[in-house]
């Protein structure tokens, strides 16, 4: 599994404890695509980053941080093949994986506590997408947006 992670300047700090915590996990590999610093910065620029690694096949799943998670989830869902999923909690992180074959995760930096975007994480990263009726539900919406 290869992860591709970046953040805007409101979600570096949850970001760089999100690292530490697949740093943990020493079968995840992943790359950070910025940013690197706390200066403000604009959040479609690393979304973007990230989403074209997970379109291209580059990686397999990202994970995105900005204040909400809301910009980067709306930057994310612009690119063929990338389902991106704004979560606050474990629930909706098993969901989004379960029903959605989510492949991007999106945190608000500003609403998700460090000790629960671990959790979270750690709940999406190992939730497999049940398929079905839920397949059908995913090509449908490939097919009318195109992407």
């Amino acid at each position: 599994m290869k992860i591709a992670i970046g953040s805007d300047h409101a979600g570096y700090l949850l970001k760089e404890t999100i690292k530490e915590y697949l740093k943990g996990k020493k079968d995840i590999e992943f790359k950070d695509y910025g940013t690197f610093k706390m200066d403000s910065c604009n959040y479609p620029e690393y979304g973007y980053k990230v989403s074209q690694a997970i379109s291209s096949g580059e990686f397999d799943l990202g994970i995105l941080i900005c204040g909400t998670g809301i910009g980067m989830c709306i930057t994310a869902n612009k690119m063929k093949g990338v389902r991106a999923a704004l979560v606050h909690d474990k629930e909706t992180a098993q969901l989004s994986r379960l029903h959605n074959d989510a492949n991007v995760l999106c945190l608000g930096g500003k609403v998700v506590k460090d000790e629960d975007a671990t959790e979270i994480v750690d709940t999406w990263l190992n939730t497999s997408f049940e398929g079905g009726r839920h397949q059908k539900r995913i090509n449908m919406i490939s097919k009318l947006t195109g992407l």
